[in-house]
């Protein structure tokens, strides 16, 4: 059975066959602008409302809610249809909204301090399940008078592992729901060959590489499919890819007391960030604990002084504030915490 996000507007043209055309655009209309079910369409017939809800359902339903910061930020955990798992965070500012969305149950890339990588990994989304992680965020900041402004692949999962269904997504996101490619990032942990497949495409989205090392010798052991695809390989992927997009590269940097926030390591990655061809951003990210990882996040004074030694090197690096703390904000603490458990399947696309 379909679900009322897989739908592309021919295929709902295709399930409306016999209705009128204008149908189409008013359930459209419904689903991407109002961010509404087609059972709540007061447009429709009251027959066919019903036989949408029906025969078009969601594809999450909500298990677990969180909210901390007086509201501003709320973590969703999803149902889906199989049992399987997804987060979603929605983070609100004075005026608009920014969502962080999934597009795996789970994760292959056993990246160790990652809750998510140490669930192991279930299966792909397909893309109803990733777009209506958005829409729910989009209604959300509807009824707190806020627009959604900003869509991140950040979420559960390796997004250029599920490449197909992450890229319809983003293609959605913009056509149906307006947001402009410069208002969607994409996160990756290296996964050339996808880097290499995003430069190539129309829209020149935000690319975000969480990089967490600067050595290859750490790297191995943080984020371990740098074995594959080591930092010189990435490095030029990642310059090819600001060349074709004109794009800034932001670099994600979890830091980790004692493992990556040397003075060492703030060298290499300030020579690594300099070297693209617009010199890329850094965002330092204090750890969020993760249980099951045995380490602790850098130290307030720590964080500031591996920035100024950035920042003195010449690289723009901001330390991004630390959300959710309280509710398990960390990418998959919220669904390692459920009676749900990921199976450690590596999914067929890497």
């Amino acid at each position: 059975m379909p679900r009322r996000y897989d739908l592309t507007r021919d295929a709902l043209a295709e399930f409306l066959a016999g209705e009128p055309r204008y149908r189409v655009e008013q359930v459209w209309q419904g689903l991407y602008r109002e961010f509404i079910g087609p059972e709540d369409v007061t447009t429709l017939p009251r027959t066919l409302r019903d036989r949408l809800g029906r025969e078009l359902p969601p594809a999450l339903r909500p298990a677990v809610t969180r909210t901390t910061d007086d509201g501003d930020t709320v973590k969703m955990l999803w149902s889906l249809h199989d049992g399987a798992v997804v987060e979603s965070v929605a983070m609100a500012y004075p005026d608009r909204t920014t969502v962080c969305v999934s597009t795996q149950a789970g994760c292959a890339m056993a990246c160790g301090f990652c809750a998510t990588g140490q669930a192991g990994f279930q299966r792909q989304l397909d893309v109803g399940e990733i777009v209506e992680q958005v829409v729910w965020a989009a209604r959300l900041a509807s009824e707190q008078d806020r627009r959604l402004s900003n869509v991140v692949f950040m979420g559960m999962g390796e997004p250029l592992a599920n490449y197909d269904a992450t890229w319809a997504a983003v293609e959605r996101i913009h056509g149906s729901l307006g947001l402009s490619a410069r208002h969607l990032t994409v996160s990756t942990v290296g996964i050339v060959p996808g880097i290499r497949r995003l430069a190539a495409e129309a829209l020149p989205v935000n690319l975000a590489v969480s990089l967490h090392a600067a050595t290859d010798e750490l790297r191995d052991e943080l984020v371990p499919i740098n074995r594959r695809y080591p930092l010189a390989e990435l490095r030029t992927a990642c310059a090819d890819y600001v060349r074709a997009t004109r794009r800034r590269l932001s670099i994600e940097w979890a830091l980790i007391d004692g493992v990556n926030d040397t003075d060492a390591q703030a060298d290499a990655l300030a020579g690594w960030a300099r070297s693209l061809p617009l010199a890329a951003h850094v965002n330092l990210i204090p750890l969020n604990p993760t249980p099951g990882y045995a380490v602790r996040g850098t130290p307030r004074a720590r964080v500031g002084a591996f920035r100024d030694r950035l920042e003195a090197k010449g690289v723009n690096a901001t330390v991004r504030r630390t959300r959710g703390v309280e509710i398990d904000g960390a990418c998959g603490q919220l669904a390692a915490g459920q009676p749900v458990r990921l199976s450690a399947r590596r999914p067929a696309s890497e």
